[in-house]
């Protein structure tokens, strides 16, 4: 059978109910599409696209249930009974606009049909979900008073009271919804994403405030992108691109479902599925969008949904409608031809609908709501749905509040009680205070921006069995919780994109671990950057630091730069390995002094002791055993005394033993020098003059070490300058002092050189002084080395270096003079007699040389000349004869005569 539209319909579709008190819904429900060419010229009538809102129905249905429900409830509103009227907007600006203006004049312009009447005087109007319709309706009702109650309006914008007074809503502020998806970020890590709004109100306004709170922890935006209201394919694709190409793993929309439906299809054409979306409540609930076909690149989409609500008994009224029942209501004519791909009976002279039912077939009127599942009858998802129920019972509970009005109690001026026959819109405005009881349980306040309390359930987009995608809550969020703690997430239930079960990273620069800092990269956000190491001696002990602290004097930084350790005090000891081996080596120079003074002592009669000046050589050996012994007081951990001790110990017994070197060598100088006709100088060179020299060479160092101790001494200190360790040490107080007592011995020691340089061409067995010259020669060379090294050296190896060269110079003078002595001594002892040291060299002069070949005897050579040689040397025994020196080669015959030679 066919069904007859009802001939009664105003401009938006409109129905109404005679009754005492009115709704008003504004919706878009049902709505011709107008698509554009590529030349953005409108398309022919035949082209138009025709579509209808099952969920948008639903909501309108929702809204008719809970009048019923209140009409049949003697709680509330006790005889009275309410109506509503129905606005559809189709997602336009000018019908929402339209709509107002009818609401506001209570005039409707008639189509066609006989007279329908006028329109009611409508006091409350709940509507749009669009937030750009609700602006307009909002700014017109406003300048009336007249109450309006959105259900998913949520533009943070409408919160302004002073540009509407009269806006409420059921729906949570994007202001909340901005924080929420921020905290999320922050919950996860997420420092790198890609920003997508639509072009309007709702996605402006929101993206603006999320940019706002996700500056709060250092979230930067890889990029940005709006969608185009007017679909438009090109810059669909170039949208596309960027996100493709982004290195950004997690983008966050703010767009309504339409918009992100556009974007998301050409996402699943371009098969782009390693990306983490973050959804508002706009569209994470959408069947349209969470389509079988996408579940494979969508899976995982995350997001902020209105919490869900159960309400009996809405099932089976949904499924109770028919056309049969409501044949005037051109909405259910409307829904019954879209949901069953059927059509009905209209009139030749309906033209204010245009559908392409010329290729459907006609309803049966058999068909049943409850054998179709659809948007409209899917209750399992009860969120904007909700809302609409929440906003009848807000409201009715307010006209309830107000009918049993107390006069004294009442919230307007004088505790005054309006008149509930003679209702103005400004009194249901102000009756913002209202808290009312829902069926289900809930307890719902407006705040005084006319917004509710914030709560929102997380959605996290799931496959089931069959391919298709679950919403599964895993969290929810709070804002009446304490401040930090408003979420409440399982992140073991959630399903990241592409399946994963790890939460995926998004981020342009990977955390600075502790030890490291963050340093910025020019021309790129704060959220690019490189992670330099801390340099030594600072530490960061928490992730990402802008910089490195710098330890305490006495602390250094660990190995891994995250933590300030105590610096390791640092001295030469005996303990360690340079330590034991500096410690043998000066004792072991000062073992061998006392093995050459026992030596000496044991064989003090001989002629080789007594012939060098035993007195000399003794107080010599002894300074050296000095010297040797001083470097001891440069190991150890430095003190007070011994740091006085070990300069002054070093530079006096140095020089007692280059004085006594010096005594030496002018001895050894003045007594041959004495040995020529008229010369009596060797009565200047006696014992005593010797000691007193050598008393005097060493008074000079005892006064400057005795000044630099009463002046500026030398003093035990910390330098902490050094990498990881503090390091003890002497400080020598005076500089000049110090460089004096090595200037002093520097100069007795260049001075004992230059004079054992004189005495260089002295006989063999009294020329001592070629060793003494070596032995300086070795000293000085130290010495000269030693003011480099010892500047250059850090820490304990100042002190290595400082015991080097007293040991060095010390074993050179120790060797170079007694060692030759020693080996007569010990190893030669026939050359220790005084005859052997008295004795002449023997001179031989050669006439000539006769050379004699073993084959050829009678061919001879004749040098002519003559030379003097020390045969002795040259020669191991003169003789005259034959002496074959090479296997019968060669016969020398050697014609000489003795010769006293040249006198000493």
């Amino acid at each position: 059978m066919g069904f007859q539209r009802s001939p009664c319909f105003w401009v938006g579709f409109s129905a109404f109910r005679f009754i005492e008190f009115y709704y008003s819904l504004i919706l878009s429900l049902s709505c011709i599409n107008q698509k554009k060419s590529d030349d953005f010229t409108l398309l022919s009538k035949s082209f138009m696209m025709y579509s209808f809102d099952f969920r948008a129905f639903r909501w309108l249905q929702s809204m008719i249930f809970a009048i019923e429900e209140i009409n049949n409830n003697a709680n509330i509103l006790p005889n009275i009974t309410l109506g509503y009227s129905i606005f559809d907007t189709c997602s336009t600006h000018i019908n929402a606009l339209g709509s107002a203006i009818t609401l506001v004049t209570g005039d409707e312009k008639k189509v066609s049909g006989p007279t329908c009447g006028n329109a009611p005087h409508v006091p409350v109007i709940i509507g749009d979900a669009s937030s750009t319709s609700s602006m307009v309706i909002a700014r017109t009702l406003g300048v009336f008073r007249i109450p309006m109650v959105s259900y998913f309006a949520s533009c943070a914008c409408l919160s302004n009271k002073n540009e509407f007074p009269s806006f409420f809503r059921t729906v949570p502020s994007d202001n909340f919804q901005a924080k929420a998806m921020a905290g999320l970020l922050k919950q996860f890590g997420w420092t790198w994403v890609g920003l997508i709004s639509g072009d309007d109100d709702y996605g402006k306004f929101g993206i603006q405030i999320f940019k706002e709170e996700i500056q709060h922890f250092d979230v930067c935006i890889a990029f940005f992108e709006i969608i185009p209201k007017i679909y438009s394919k090109q810059k669909i694709m170039n949208i596309v691109e960027t996100i493709k190409h982004s290195s950004a793993k997690v983008i966050v929309t703010f767009a309504i479902e339409a918009d992100a439906y556009s974007l998301l299809q050409e996402i699943v054409h371009q098969n782009i599925s390693d990306k983490q979306w973050i959804a508002t409540e706009a569209w994470i609930t959408s069947s349209l969008v969470s389509s079988q076909e996408n579940h494979q690149f969508l899976t995982g989409t995350i997001g902020f949904a209105i919490r869900k609500a159960e309400i009996v008994g809405l099932k089976e009224f949904l499924c109770r409608i028919h056309p049969d029942v409501n044949a005037s209501d051109p909405f259910i004519i409307e829904f019954w031809e879209a949901l069953f791909g059927c059509t009905l009976q209209v009139s030749s002279n309906d033209t204010s609908l245009v559908t392409l039912s010329g290729s459907k077939s006609m309803c049966t009127g058999l068909e049943n709501l409850n054998d179709i599942r659809s948007i409209y009858n899917d209750v399992s998802q009860l969120r904007a749905t909700y809302n609409v129920y929440k906003a009848v019972y807000a409201i009715a509970h307010s006209f309830h509040n107000m009918l049993f009005c107390k006069p004294g109690t009442s919230f307007f001026k004088n505790g005054d009680c309006p008149d509930i026959f003679n209702l103005q819109f400004w009194q249901v405005c102000l009756n913002k205070h209202l808290h009312s009881m829902i069926p289900v349980g809930e307890f719902f306040s407006f705040d005084s921006n006319g917004d509710p309390i914030a709560a929102y359930d997380i959605i996290n987009w799931q496959r089931n069995a069959d391919g298709s995608i679950a919403f599964v809550k895993v969290g929810q969020f709070d804002a009446t919780w304490n401040s930090g703690k408003e979420f409440e997430i399982i992140e073991e239930k959630i399903v990241w994109a592409e399946g994963q079960t790890k939460v995926p990273k998004s981020m342009c620069s990977e955390s600075c671990s502790p030890g490291t800092r963050k340093a910025a990269r020019e021309g790129q956000p704060i959220c690019c950057f490189d992670c330099l190491p801390c340099a030594d001696g600072e530490i960061s002990n928490t992730t990402d630091s802008l910089e490195c602290l710098k330890c305490p004097e006495d602390y250094w930084s660990n190995i891994q730069k995250t933590n300030c350790i105590l610096k390791e005090i640092e001295y030469l000891s005996y303990g360690e390995t340079m330590g034991v081996v500096l410690t043998i080596m000066s004792i072991s120079g000062a073992s061998i002094t006392l093995f050459v003074i026992t030596v000496f002592l044991y064989y003090k009669d001989t002629a080789i002791v007594k012939a060098n000046n035993s007195e000399l050589s003794f107080l010599l050996l002894f300074s050296l055993t000095l010297c040797f012994l001083c470097s001891l007081t440069f190991i150890g951990q430095p003190l007070s005394w011994s740091c006085m001790l070990r300069h002054t110990a070093f530079g006096i017994s140095f020089v007692l033993c280059i004085s006594c070197v010096l005594g030496k060598t002018i001895v050894v100088l003045m007594a041959f020098r004495a040995t020529l006709p008229g010369k009596n100088i060797m009565k200047y060179f006696g014992p005593l003059q010797q000691r007193a020299g050598i008393f005097l060479c060493t008074l000079v160092q005892i006064l400057i070490c005795i000044l630099w101790l009463i002046l500026s001494p030398p003093f035990p200190t910390k330098t902490s300058h050094y990498s990881g360790r503090v390091i003890l040490e002497c400080n020598v107080g005076s500089v000049l002092g110090f460089y004096s007592v090595l200037g002093y011995i520097g100069f007795l020691a260049c001075m004992c050189f230059f004079l054992a340089f004189l005495g260089r061409k002295l006989p063999d067995n009294f020329n001592e002084a070629k060793f003494i010259t070596f032995s300086m020669l070795i000293f000085c060379a130290v010495w000269i080395t030693f003011i480099p090294a010892y500047v250059s050296s850090p820490g304990k190896y100042t002190v290595a270096v400082e015991i080097f060269a007293i040991w060095s110079s010390s074993f050179s003078l120790l060797v170079c003079i007694f060692a030759p002595k020693c080996y007569i001594i010990l190893v030669r002892p026939e050359k220790n007699t005084k005859k052997h040291l008295m004795e002449k060299p023997t001179w031989y002069h050669f006439t000539a040389v006769h050379i004699y070949s073993s084959r050829d005897l009678g061919s001879d050579i004749h040098v002519s000349g003559t030379s003097s040689y020390d045969v002795s040397k040259r020669i191991r025994k003169p003789w005259g004869g034959h002496e074959v020196t090479g296997k019968g080669c060669v016969v020398l015959l050697i014609s000489m005569q003795k010769d006293e030679g040249p006198s000493p």
